[in-house]
C-alpha cells in the first residue's frame, strides 16, 4: 500500500509538472496536467491543457496513450470535468478508452462542470479524490481557484529594488538594479501569466516592450497582454504597441477597471510604476507581492511603492512571507495576504 501512495504522489507531481505548461496559454480554462500510469506503475504517457478550445490534459494524455489507456490510471491535478463546452466531457472520455481508475487533486469548484468524479463511480471507475490537494491548489492551479472563489484575476505585485526600496536613482536611472538571474525568472513568469499592468508614465519613460523573452533573447510562445493604465497619451512608435504581443490602454487610474478589461484573466501582474502599485494597493487589489531586492544601497531616488494618502503604521497592508529564494546575488521574498 505505501508503494502505491508513492507511484501516485510521484505520479500527481508529474502531473504538476505537466500542468505549468499550461499556465497563460488556458485561460479562462483551468491550467490542468495528466498523466496515464499503466497496471505495471509506469507513466505511457503525459498531457495538459491546451487553449479555449482545443482538448483537456486528459484528452491529449489518453490520445497519446492510445490502447495502453485500457485498465490503466489516470492521474490528474482537478477533476475530469463532466460538461460539455467547446470539448465534450473528459469524464465521458476517460470512461470510452477504458480507464480503470483515476486520482485526482482538486475537485472542481465550477458547478457547471463539477460532477466528473460521481459520472466516473457510476460507470465503475475506481476514482480517488485529494490527492497532494494541498500542494496542487497551492501551485499551478492557484490562480485559478482564486478566480473561481473571487471572481476575478489573482493579482501578483512585483517590485525590483534596492536594499532600502528605491526602483530608481534621483536621476532616473534604474538599469539594472537586480540581476540576470532575477530577469530570466521575471520572463519565464511573463510566459505563464494572463496580462501585465504598468503606468503610462513608465511607458512614456522607459519605453518597455513587457514581453516574455527566453535566455536567448527570442519571444517565449505565449505572450501577455499588456496593459498601459493612465489618462496620458502613448505614442505609436512605442514598443509596448508593437505585435509581439497583444496591447491594451486603459485610460483610468482606477485598479478595478484595469481588471474589467480583461474579462477572461486568471493571472495579472502588476509591475509598476510605483504609482500603480500603490494605487491597487490601496484598492486592496494585491493578492501576492513579488520583492526583487538587490545587494545596493542608494539612499534617494524613487520608492517602489507610493501612497501619498498613508499617515500612519495603521493604514500598511500586512502579509505574511510565503517563501524566500535566492536569485544570484538578489534575493526574492514572496508575501501573500496575511
Amino acid at each position: 500500500m505505501s508503494t502505491d501512495r508513492s507511484l501516485l504522489d510521484s505520479a500527481m507531481r508529474s502531473a504538476m509538472g505537466e500542468s505549468v505548461a499550461a499556465l497563460g496559454i488556458s485561460s479562462p480554462n483551468p491550467p490542468v496536467g495528466a498523466v496515464i500510469v499503466s497496471p505495471h506503475g509506469e507513466i505511457v504517457a503525459r498531457g495538459h491543457t491546451q487553449p479555449p478550445g482545443g482538448p483537456h490534459a486528459e484528452i491529449v494524455a489518453l490520445r497519446a496513450a492510445g490502447d495502453a489507456a485500457r485498465g490503466a490510471t489516470a492521474v490528474v491535478t482537478l477533476e475530469p470535468c463532466n460538461h460539455t463546452g467547446r470539448t465534450g466531457p473528459c469524464s465521458e472520455a476517460l470512461i470510452d478508452a477504458g480507464i480503470a481508475r483515476v486520482v485526482f487533486a482538486v475537485a472542481d469548484p465550477n458547478p457547471a462542470a463539477s460532477g466528473g468524479a460521481q459520472r466516473l463511480r457510476d460507470a465503475g471507475v475506481v476514482v480517488e479524490s485529494g490527492r497532494l490537494s494541498t500542494e496542487v491548489g497551492d501551485g499551478p492551479l492557484r490562480q485559478w481557484l482564486f478566480r473561481q472563489r473571487h471572481g476575478r484575476p489573482f493579482v501578483t505585485a512585483k517590485l525590483a529594488s534596492t536594499v532600502d526600496g528605491r526602483v530608481a536613482a534621483p536621476d532616473g536611472t534604474s538599469r539594472w538594479i537586480t540581476g540576470s538571474a532575477s530577469r530570466e525568472r521575471a520572463h519565464r513568469q511573463r510566459a505563464q501569466v494572463d496580462a501585465i499592468v504598468v503606468g503610462t508614465g513608465t511607458v512614456i519613460a522607459d519605453d518597455p516592450s513587457l514581453t516574455a523573452r527566453l535566455p536567448d533573447g527570442t519571444l517565449a510562445s505565449h505572450q501577455p497582454v499588456r496593459i498601459a493604465m493612465g489618462l496620458r497619451e502613448i505614442s505609436e512608435s512605442a514598443r509596448i504597441r508593437d505585435d509581439a504581443a497583444p496591447f491594451l490602454a486603459v485610460p483610468s487610474h482606477d485598479p478595478a477597471d484595469v481588471l474589467a478589461a480583461v474579462p477572461d484573466a486568471t493571472w495579472v501582474v502588476v509591475e509598476g510604476g510605483p504609482a500603480v502599485i500603490g494605487a491597487f494597493a490601496d484598492a486592496d487589489l494585491v493578492d501576492e507581492v513579488e520583492a526583487y531586492i538587490a545587494p545596493m544601497v542608494l539612499g534617494a531616488g524613487a520608492s517602489s511603492v507610493d501612497r501619498p494618502t498613508v499617515t500612519t503604521l495603521a493604514d500598511a497592508r500586512r502579509f505574511a512571507t510565503a517563501s524566500v529564494e535566492k536569485l544570484g546575488d538578489d534575493v526574492l521574498i514572496r508575501m501573500t495576504r496575511a
